[in-house]
């Protein structure tokens, strides 16, 4: 959900290459021998931090035994990691752009969904799929597994719901969300599936072919998730969780933060409420009286992902600064220091400026001068006067090649104000809009500021 101009995530420069003085290139490298020697010598422990990855950190998933952790990335990979070593185990390379969920299975299985409407399953320590599912035609960015482990649900943006069966074979679709299927999980007992969508609604599919119930709130929702006395839990772009009963009634809601909730969990005893926020904070809830505990403060940056272990007091948060973070739930404190601004931070020289605040949420997917080149989107260095899709070694969709669009403080003002969707059909940029014509006007004087050549 960050704050985009162009679309389509895009390989961030590769860690190995790196390490090894190697420019990272345009296409993922995907020979195993080198993958493995990447892994098993450049993933040192790093305390309760879990380091690795080139981009954000989109997704988390913890094993059953809470001794594995699964992320998926804007970096295009996935990592298994031993939470008992704190170090990556096996990297899991398949997908062309985004992985933007994951899950794991009782029998230690993974499953990874991209920005490009895969999904594989994976066989611990395997170098490829063992099984791969095709069907959605626009970026899936939810997977639950059924209780039972013989299926796993999807939401795509491609505004449709999909239940497929481990063993192979055709999907069951659910079709109704009118704009993006944000978010998907089962019930306790896998009798219903619920959803959530950009479009307000939270939907819940009966598996027995009973009727669909349609609950919609007001504001556009971005996850979901269900309590253990089956209360639906669903977060919006505007910061409040909703509690839905089965029967579709709304029976409570919470203000968690003033930002988009990006993320949610619920812990194992099903105590608690974990919603993660597009401005680096975590909100925690009480599951029983919906009252909001405490707030787990990061980096004033995204946190994309969050996932309980076993224990319920420990939280995993995955975001923007490519690094997965341990949480004492209880106290609120994270397990090892957290630094709120790091010594390469990009937005040092423009402290107190509210513009730089706003424009927090995009530093992992662009860089603001021609010197970074490009990340998950083109650089925004001169991105006004510029004509749409012509950054030089960034590949664009072709719905955006074949738009004519000039980008100026007015027309990227307008694209986030009604969204990229509205703005501009057909693209794959993530769909976020800035609702206060105050902030957009602040963010557009800090680009000038930012991105003109000196």
């Amino acid at each position: 959900m960050c704050y985009a101009i162009d679309d389509k995530m895009h390989l961030l420069t590769k860690r190995f290459g790196q390490l090894i003085g190697i420019p990272g290139p345009d296409r993922v490298i995907r020979i195993a021998t080198l993958a493995s020697l990447f892994v098993a010598s450049t993933f040192a422990p790093a305390a309760a931090q879990l380091r690795g990855h080139g981009g954000a950190v989109r997704a988390v998933a913890v094993s059953r035994d809470g001794k594995v952790a699964l992320s998926g990335s804007f970096d295009t990979t996935a990592i298994r990691w031993s939470l008992e070593r704190n170090v990556a185990v096996q990297m899991l390379r398949f997908h062309d752009s985004a992985v933007n969920a994951v899950a794991i299975f009782a029998d230690g299985r993974m499953v990874t969904a991209g920005q490009d409407g895969q999904i594989a399953v994976w066989k611990p320590g395997e170098p490829k799929p063992e099984m791969i599912f095709r069907g959605h035609t626009a970026p899936i960015v939810s997977v639950a597994i059924s209780p039972d482990g013989t299926s796993f649900a999807s939401a795509s943006w491609d505004r449709t719901v999909r239940l497929w069966p481990l063993a192979g074979g055709r999907p069951r679709i659910f079709l109704g969300h009118t704009q993006n299927a944000n978010g998907v999980a089962f019930t306790p007992g896998g009798r219903a599936l619920v959803s959530a969508g950009y479009d307000a609604t939270v939907r819940i599919w009966p598996l027995d072919g009973g009727d669909e119930i349609t609950t919609t709130v007001a504001p556009p929702l971005n996850a979901i998730a269900v309590l253990g006395n089956n209360d639906i839990v669903a977060g919006a772009i505007t910061g409040q969780v909703f509690f839905v009963a089965r029967n579709g009634d709304v029976r409570a809601q919470t203000q968690a933060m003033q930002s988009p909730i990006t993320a949610l969990a619920v812990s194992p005893d099903r105590a608690l409420i974990a919603a993660a926020g597009a401005r680096g904070s975590v909100a925690i809830i009480d599951g029983k009286t919906h009252a909001l505990l405490r707030t787990l403060v990061g980096p004033a940056i995204p946190v994309w992902s969050v996932a309980f272990l076993p224990d319920s007091a420990t939280l995993l948060t995955g975001g923007s600064d490519r690094m997965i973070r341990r949480w004492n739930v209880r106290s609120g404190d994270p397990i090892d220091a957290v630094p709120l601004v790091g010594k390469n931070d990009p937005l040092a020289a423009y402290r107190g400026n509210r513009g730089a605040q706003i424009y927090r949420a995009c530093i992992a997917c662009h860089t603001l001068s021609p010197d970074e080149g490009n990340r998950a989107g083109p650089t925004l260095a001169g991105i006004f006067g510029r004509t749409i899709a012509s950054v030089p070694g960034y590949r664009y969709s072709t719905a955006l090649r074949r738009m004519h669009i000039i980008w100026t403080p007015e027309t990227v003002s307008k694209l986030l104000e009604i969204g990229p969707n509205a703005y501009t059909p057909g693209t794959k940029m993530p769909e976020q809009t800035i609702s206060s014509a105050h902030d957009r006007k602040a963010l557009m004087d800090f680009l000038k500021l930012a991105t003109t050549k000196k």
